[in-house]
């Protein structure tokens, strides 16, 4: 018998979204095939697949040990998220070669069904770095007897999800700083730099209005700027490494002495960027946007403004000015007034008659044993309440009134 060959073998995943990318999250299921495509048929042991998912840093230094020694030392570290493992066809033990359980697949394709869940714990976003990476993949495997395990591997990514729509990363971001240049003993007139954005949390595509004011009152010529920068900082054995990339940035116009200039609300769009890694304890990758000042031949002014790049957009109703006027709509709607008040309900539609007369003829009753204070109490109880007018029916008890009040009160 002619041993057939495999001419394919691939991993593929059932992907749930419209772009065809496999993206997954944790808590989710990760579904795919294993498809083997060969011509004639084989003998096989076992296939299998190893699920698998880690944050990992490497980067090395270069160490004196002396006038004319040097060494370099390694700094590693790795972080496991995923670690799954499955058999599709045959049984665990591959290592003999006997023909005993052996499984024949004949010519043609062959689609192999796999499913593993990723953990309900927080995943660190797949991520790709100077001294770093975050990765997941499946790897599966084909054994044979007499021949070299075939193998094949598939990356896919996860995000772990940031919804900016928290109060947090709705909060705006503020800063203000000014400098004055000095040169030997003279000394020139401050420059001052105030910015402004509407909020910490935004997500790729969108763009940052950026309110700021800028006031030249030295003698030199000034270009005020901005920029979007990403900051990977990696961890291993107690030290740590930091990579800074600028994203995107803008320029204004320059700034003469004794002059202002004002950004109403000036965009920078931020591009196709990874998501901020914030929970991963050997990469933290965050942004920053930078508005500064550009002073030729001294230190610029400059104001970080934290950023955070999230994978959840702004809702429509998600800032914090338009979810207090709803909650506050949403409260006035049930304390509203209506447009034209309800005139109360007449004292005849509430006390009767008879209930009257039966106050009145117990109150005549009790006054014989307790007085007339039980009787002038009772009475009162459903009389109706005195009509309002405004002209006062006993002008001269008040005009007595104010006129003890007068005297009793020294003037100042």
């Amino acid at each position: 018998m002619v041993l057939g060959k495999v001419k394919s073998f691939t991993v593929s995943y059932d992907c749930l979204n419209d772009s065809n990318v496999p993206v997954f999250s944790s808590g989710d299921s990760v579904s795919g095939r294993v498809v083997i495509e060969v011509t004639g048929e084989i003998r096989v042991k076992s296939l299998k697949i190893h699920a698998k998912g880690f944050a990992k840093v490497r980067w090395t230094e270069s160490r004196n040990a002396g006038s004319n020694t040097a060494y370099t030392q390694n700094y590693t570290e790795e972080v496991e998220y995923l670690n799954h493992k499955d058999i599709l066809i045959g049984h665990e033990r591959d290592d003999d070669n006997s023909e005993e359980g052996l499984t024949t697949i004949h010519s043609g394709r062959h689609e192999y069904a796999f499913s593993l869940e990723l953990p309900q714990t927080p995943l660190a976003t797949s991520f790709e770095g100077k001294h770093g990476s975050v990765r997941y993949w499946v790897k599966a495997e084909l054994h044979r007897p007499w021949l070299l395990p075939m193998k094949t591997k598939k990356e896919f990514t996860v995000f772990e999800h940031i919804d900016i729509n928290t109060p947090l990363l709705l909060s705006p971001q503020a800063g203000t700083k000014d400098k004055t240049l000095c040169c030997w003993f003279c000394t020139s007139g401050p420059i001052s730099l105030s910015a402004k954005i509407e909020r910490k949390g935004y997500t790729p595509g969108e763009s940052i209005q950026i309110f700021a004011e800028i006031e030249n009152c030295s003698s030199r010529m000034v270009v005020p700027k901005s920029a979007i920068y990403q900051t990977q900082t990696f961890y291993a054995k107690g030290k740590m490494k930091e990579v800074k990339q600028l994203v995107a940035n803008l320029r204004g116009e320059s700034l003469s002495s004794g002059k202002t200039e004002t950004w109403s609300g000036k965009m920078l769009k931020i591009p196709p960027v990874s998501p901020s890694i914030l929970d991963c304890s050997i990469i933290r990758v965050e942004y920053s946007l930078m508005v500064y000042v550009d002073i030729p031949g001294a230190i610029n002014l400059s104001l970080n403004l934290p950023l955070v790049i999230g994978t959840i957009p702004l809702h429509p109703f998600g800032s914090r000015t338009s979810s207090v006027s709803s909650q506050c709509s949403m409260t006035m709607s049930w304390l509203a007034l209506p447009e034209r008040p309800e005139a109360p309900p007449s004292y005849a539609e509430i006390v009767t008659d008879e209930q009257r007369q039966s106050s009145l003829d117990v109150a005549s009753a009790r006054e014989e044993l307790d007085g007339p204070l039980f009787a002038y109490i009772h009475e009162f109880r459903f009389q109706p309440p005195p009509l309002y007018s405004e002209i006062d029916p006993n002008p001269d008890q008040a005009s007595c009134t104010e006129e003890r009040r007068l005297d009793a009160c020294p003037s100042r």
